[in-house]
C-alpha cells in the first residue's frame, strides 16, 4: 500500500526558511505528477506547486520567486523549499503524489511563521 510521509514543517519566523520533505513508501513506480497543498485554519486546501516526472514546475502567485519544489535522488521523494516566509504562509502543508495514474494524500506537515 501507497503511503506518503511529509517532514519538515515547523515554527519560524518571517523571513525565515524552511524544507519539507514528501516520501512515498510501497510502490517502485514513480510519479506522473507531485505537488504541495496548504490548508489555513479556516480556509479550503489550496495549490502551492507541483513538478511532473519530466521536470515541469508549477507554482500558485503567492509563493513565486520565494518556494521552490523539487525531487530528490529517490524517485518518489520531493522537497518544497520555502524562503521569505510570511505569516500568511501559516498552514498545514500537504504532499499529494498521482502514481499509475491514482492520488495519493500524505497526512500533512504544520507550518507556522511567527510575525
Amino acid at each position: 500500500q501507497v503511503q506518503l510521509v511529509e517532514s519538515g514543517g515547523g515554527l519560524v519566523q518571517a523571513g525565515g526558511s524552511l524544507t519539507l520533505s514528501c516520501v512515498a513508501s510501497g510502490t517502485i513506480f514513480g510519479f506522473n505528477v507531485a505537488g504541495w497543498y496548504r490548508q489555513a485554519p479556516g480556509k479550503q486546501r489550496e495549490f502551492v506547486a507541483t513538478l511532473t516526472g519530466t521536470g515541469s514546475t508549477n507554482y500558485t502567485d503567492s509563493v513565486k520567486g520565494r518556494f521552490t519544489i523539487s525531487r530528490g535522488s529517490a524517485s518518489n521523494t520531493i522537497f518544497l523549499q520555502m524562503n521569505s516566509l510570511k505569516p500568511e504562509d501559516t498552514a498545514v502543508y500537504f504532499c499529494k503524489q498521482q502514481i499509475i495514474l491514482r492520488d495519493y494524500w500524505g497526512q500533512g506537515t504544520a507550518v507556522t511563521v511567527s510575525s
